[in-house]
């Protein structure tokens, strides 16, 4: 077996000769390192790219109008996978995967199925009340909310991620305390994630998580447990915008010059399996996004027998640097 699992389509081979960085595997190389995995502990599902905002920095380019959706046959897969094998945690993701509309079901099912099940939410699409009874049945499940909140600055939010976005956000953290989430000792954990808006890096997480804790709860009397700062990666819609404004080749170059060996023993994707719309395998949600499949080959989740094993190759690209720039992405 190869030591790192090599680009799988011409797009991408081509999309890495175009980038101005030494390539991920030869950094790896000089580090002594290798990145492959341990344990999987974790099950990633993104139930869609379907999403009722098209974000700047979404390397998926999800939005109002994309149709692949996971559709109910791969749900009771995906539930299946778990049933069978057993998983620290479930993380489901989009797009929106509120937009989905199988996503009750599926949530009462997984969470039968694993001590730890996490949503992601952009927070808007729980906005209005029109979704009051999936914040209902999160609660009676003990669902994780892990919710994206990039800055603390409205203008600077809104140009991310589009226009009311901000205030409707703060709408929805308060519902959320208000039934309980980020609340000591209510057993409902609610997480955000702050993503840097524009072409630089994230500030030390320890001191954003400070500053967001002092700034929401001041202001709005807002509470949560965690926040996670994490750079954007460039591809989708982000790395468009990274072409367009001229800042690519900087934004790259950075990512690659902040590598840090320390961050690769915790990367995500050594314990996690990612599971498609579509039902396919990958080894994180940024492959997905550049159809680097799990393993060097397209496996659909109705055929995986069991789990990979420890000491086998992690598919790597430019992207990858990403999530080792800095504190890293875990």
């Amino acid at each position: 077996m190869q030591q790192h699992a090599q680009p799988l389509n011409e797009n991408l081979n081509n999309a890495e000769k175009k980038v101005p960085v030494e390539p991920f595997r030869q950094t790896l190389a000089k580090h002594g390192l290798s990145l492959t995995r341990v344990k999987t502990t974790t099950l990633q599902v993104n139930v869609g790219l379907l999403c009722n905002q098209a974000c700047r920095h979404c390397h998926l380019e999800a939005g109002p109008k994309s149709e692949e959706v996971m559709t109910e046959e791969t749900m009771v897969q995906v539930v299946d996978l778990a049933g069978r094998i057993p998983f620290e945690a479930i993380d489901i993701t989009g797009g929106a995967p509120e937009m989905n509309p199988n996503l009750p079901d599926m949530i009462e099912r997984l969470a039968a199925l694993t001590p730890r099940l996490m949503l992601r939410s952009n927070l808007t699409a729980l906005a209005h009340g029109e979704r009051d009874h999936l914040i209902d049945l999160c609660k009676q499940n003990q669902v994780v909310i892990v919710a994206s909140f990039p800055s603390l600055n409205e203008a600077q939010s809104e140009s991310q991620r589009g226009k009311g976005v901000f205030q409707e956000s703060i709408g929805v953290l308060r519902k959320l305390n208000s039934m309980g989430y980020g609340k000591p000792g209510s057993g409902l954990e609610l997480n955000l994630v702050s993503n840097p808006t524009g072409a630089f890096l994230p500030s030390s997480q320890e001191q954003l998580e400070k500053r967001f804790c002092q700034v929401l709860e001041k202001k709005w009397g807002i509470v949560f447990n965690n926040l996670f700062a994490f750079a954007n990666v460039p591809l989708g819609r982000f790395r468009h915008w990274l072409e367009r404004s001229g800042n690519l080749e900087k934004y790259l170059q950075k990512l690659a010059t902040s590598f840090n060996p320390c961050a690769i023993e915790g990367l995500m994707c050594r314990s996690l399996i990612s599971v498609s719309w579509d039902g396919f395998l990958f080894d994180c949600d940024f492959n997905q996004a550049v159809d680097l499949h799990m393993g060097g080959k397209k496996t659909h989740i109705s055929k995986l027998k069991e789990l990979p094993e420890p000491g086998e190759p992690i598919a790597i690209s430019y992207h990858c640097y990403t999530c080792t720039a800095g504190s890293g992405f875990t």
